[in-house]
């Protein structure tokens, strides 16, 4: 057995290359990670004449793993030869069995996590029985790649980049691009895939019914996200993100019918409600306004924005900023046109 103190830290580190079916690594490659991986607990980098002993000490005793070698786009590359085999799985306890069934038959409930094969597998591996939904996702049966959502989350989880080909809204003709995967985000009951184009890194957004044929791009490097993706969504509306565009703070006034429905369900998570008790600054700017009620907001306007804010008619009036406001008056203009060219 080698001396090596860091040995059986390299040796976990290779047994999940080996074991990731989503990535093809040669030699160099497992060198390169195995040497990353180091770094991060300080420990020093290795040869690659040092990988090499000891994937032949991975295929010997004690172990006898079985790894196969293969090529890939002229690469000549390593795995094992089963499945998901891994040296240092262990078997779950009862407590952790028991604690498992719970988790899954929790998130088994929601309606909304369907396709995913991995966990219906795993569900029957532990015996679940079937329960009744107790909590159920808004999901929308008759969306178009629904099923590609299982597909996604396996590629996001494994780093995988993507060649995705897909067609705008405004288009019918196909277009490719090569994306690291960050995140899948449903808004309005719509499934959205965000990431990161290959060629200059820009955050990208595509909705999965507009994807025609996704697959997978083993031999390029996957980027982690330069941004919190988290945080990209906290000064916006829906997914669309216009990073040439300042926050705006949008003020607007809901009718009496409306004013409880907006205040209980807000707009966005900036929203600041005016009552009887600070309003009167606004009361004296609008004075035909004598009902309902003030609110603000911060975000960015985007697409989303100005739908979510025409969505509610009469009972919602922008009354700042007047680009914003504007806008919102284009809209209703335009379509007050259109409903009168097709009235008899």
């Amino acid at each position: 057995m080698p001396s090596n103190k860091n040995a059986m830290t390299r040796y976990q580190i290779l047994d999940e290359l080996l074991s990731n079916k989503y990535h093809c690594y040669d030699t160099n490659d497992l060198m390169e990670i195995c040497n990353d991986r180091l770094a991060d607990i300080e420990c020093p980098a290795v040869t690659l004449r040092c990988i090499q002993k000891d994937i032949h000490y991975l295929e010997n005793a004690p172990f006898y793993a079985e790894i196969e070698r293969y090529t890939k786009d002229g690469k000549k590359c390593l795995r094992y030869a089963k499945p998901n085999y891994s040296i240092f799985r262990k078997e779950l306890s009862d407590q952790e069995k028991n604690l498992l069934r719970e988790v899954l038959s929790t998130i088994g409930q929601f309606e909304g996590l369907s396709n995913f094969e991995w966990l219906e597998n795993l569900r029957q591996e532990l015996s679940l029985e079937e329960q009744q939904k107790i909590i159920s996702f808004s999901n929308n049966l008759y969306l178009k790649n629904s099923n590609l959502l299982g597909v996604l989350f396996d590629y996001i989880a494994n780093k995988v980049v993507l060649k995705l080909a897909y067609h705008p809204s405004h288009s019918e003709e196909a277009q490719t691009i090569v994306l690291h995967p960050y995140l899948l985000k449903q808004y309005n009951n719509r499934w959205y895939l965000i990431g990161a184009a290959d060629e200059d890194k820009k955050i990208l957004n595509f909705a999965l019914d507009r994807l025609d044929k996704i697959e997978s791009c083993s031999q390029i490097k996957y980027q982690q996200c330069p941004v919190n993706i988290s945080e990209r969504f906290e000064d916006i509306i829906g997914v669309t993100l216009y990073e040439d565009r300042p926050v705006e703070k949008i003020l607007f006034w809901v009718s009496n019918h409306s004013k409880e429905y907006v205040s209980t369900k807000p707009i966005h998570e900036s929203q600041i409600e005016y009552n009887a008790d600070n309003d009167s600054e606004y009361r004296n700017d609008y004075p035909t306004l004598k009902e309902g009620r003030f609110f603000t907001i911060s975000c960015i306007p985007n697409y989303e924005l100005y739908r979510e804010l025409s969505s509610f008619g009469k009972e919602l009036l922008v009354l700042s900023p007047k680009s914003i406001q504007d806008e919102i008056c284009k809209r209703i203009s335009e379509m007050l046109h259109d409903y009168h060219s097709v009235r008899t």
